[in-house]
């Protein structure tokens, strides 16, 4: 196990009706003035955003509101919330929605503050100093941004996905509430539930040795995940399946299943393109690359994507052939994928094979290659494509 620092300092309002804590706890963060972020038509139709304004007005806190967030969040609309928070002297933004919603309010936090470009975060060009405070109010279990420190979002000029990390926008503290996913249709579930998974497999694929204790912990996640998730697409009212996939989404990338190990993030920096190109769901484009990605660096490490299959998907080991045991658990991977209505080929998710070029080739890789467990190049990225037509 590498040395590691972990540090995790959101609060957490966990269960039926913990959006009506939201001003108790704004209060409690010395927030004196708020943005309220927030998506499309959901979180007004449902009462959520009612909710929420009404635990401020409550507390005697005033705020001022954005909405239109879409999925796959652009900068123009980070840079209209940086002017309306300079402009409003707001200093705390609580994202009500999902990752999106979320991911695009603490951009905004970052923006605030700072005399330059805010992209400069997202391309690497600066380092956070200072940001706003930011809360959240989450309504879909997936991106786990609800608890972690990072942020992606796609600029408009060339519809290319960036992320940026930084401690300073870890949520202060965020309202999960599971009865709010009921609503969502089955697609958005299983959509969510690909992305939790890809967290914990972009931790758990690793070169890092002996680290049994988190390598449990992220075998733990995954069989929650294929446990609960068909439930919940079953039932979408079966609050405690909604319930165990929130957290697991939680837990899942807050980091406390990665320390002490080396990640891997290809799949999703190759999948940020797919979404970019083509605005599909990030967990959809996720369910098409990860099964690639895997096949194409199973020979890293042939007895770690065995060791996966045995625990995680009940395969049974072939001491003979390790490798089939490998090729198996992915294969499994993959059926449960399609089995909650996942696409897992390019022509599923509407991608064209024409396109491959491009989507390799805009992609940000450095000094030739990227990544964490295995080394990619651009000719290595356009062949995990192709693996997934």
């Amino acid at each position: 196990m590498e040395n590691f620092t972990f540090y995790s300092p959101t609060k957490f309002a966990f269960g039926k009706d913990a959006e009506n804590e939201c001003g108790a706890l704004v209060k409690e963060f010395k927030g004196t003035k708020a943005l309220l972020h927030y998506g499309g038509g959901s979180v007004i139709k449902s009462g959520l955003l009612d909710r929420v304004k009404k635990s401020l007005d409550g507390q005697g806190i005033p705020y001022v509101e954005l909405g239109g967030v879409q999925p796959n969040p652009r900068d123009g609309l980070v840079y209209e919330g940086i002017e309306l928070c300079r402009k409003e002297g707001v200093d705390f933004i609580i994202g009500v929605g999902g990752g999106s919603a979320i991911d695009s309010a603490k951009a905004i936090a970052l923006g605030v503050p700072y005399d330059g470009d805010f992209w400069d975060f997202f391309c690497d060009k600066a380092e956070a100093k200072t940001a706003i405070p930011t809360a959240t109010v989450l309504t879909i279990a997936a991106a786990g941004s609800e608890g972690s420190p990072n942020s992606v979002i796609t600029k408009e000029e060339g519809m290319v996905k960036r992320g940026a990390g930084s401690d300073l926008i870890r949520p202060v503290f965020s309202i999960l509430n599971p009865a709010l996913t009921q609503t969502l249709p089955p697609y958005q579930t299983a959509c969510g539930a690909t992305d939790i998974m890809a967290h914990v497999f972009e931790r758990y694929i690793t070169n890092t040795k002996n680290v049994e204790c988190t390598d449990r912990l992220c075998e733990a996640i995954l069989i929650t995940m294929i446990n609960e998730t068909p439930k919940a697409l079953k039932n979408p009212d079966d609050y405690d399946a909604r319930a165990n996939i929130m957290w697991a989404g939680m837990v899942a990338h807050n980091n406390i299943v990665g320390v002490g190990r080396e990640h891997d993030w290809n799949s999703h920096g190759i999948e940020h393109e797919l979404s970019g190109l083509y605005d599909v769901a990030h967990g959809a484009g996720l369910a098409v690359v990860m099964p690639a990605w895997m096949t194409y660096v199973v020979d890293q490490d042939v007895m770690r994507f065995a060791q996966s299959a045995v625990r995680v998907w009940g395969c049974q080991m072939d001491f003979q052939n390790p490798k089939k045991t490998a090729l198996e658990g992915i294969a499994a991977f993959k059926c449960f994928l399609s089995s909650i209505g996942m696409p897992v080929t390019f022509a599923e998710l509407g991608a064209k094979e024409e396109d491959i070029p491009v989507l390799a080739s805009n992609h940000p890789v450095g000094d030739g290659k990227t990544g964490g467990f295995v080394a990619l190049s651009k000719r290595d990225i356009e062949n995990i494509y192709r693996l997934a037509l």
